[in-house]
């Protein structure tokens, strides 16, 4: 099933994609930095998400972790 019409596979991949673009800005901020609008634009917002968000985001990896582990 896509990952579209399932509601946690859904949370998921938008919570990678908040996580990885916070890292890879941390690594790297010049790429993400000069490409703030257009299809790089979505991984610059998805980073200042993750920078100003950190403590909430990670909690939503912990609960999301914790709910793929016991299968609900």
């Amino acid at each position: 099933m896509s990952a579209l019409f399932n509601f946690q596979s859904l949370l998921l991949v938008i919570l990678l994609l908040i996580c990885t673009s916070a890292y890879v800005h941390n690594l790297f901020p010049t790429i993400l930095d000069r490409n703030k609008q257009g299809l790089m634009g979505i991984f610059w917002k998805a980073a200042r998400i993750g920078e100003r968000l950190s403590p909430y985001i990670s909690l939503c990896c912990v609960f999301m972790a914790v709910s793929m582990v016991i299968g609900t």
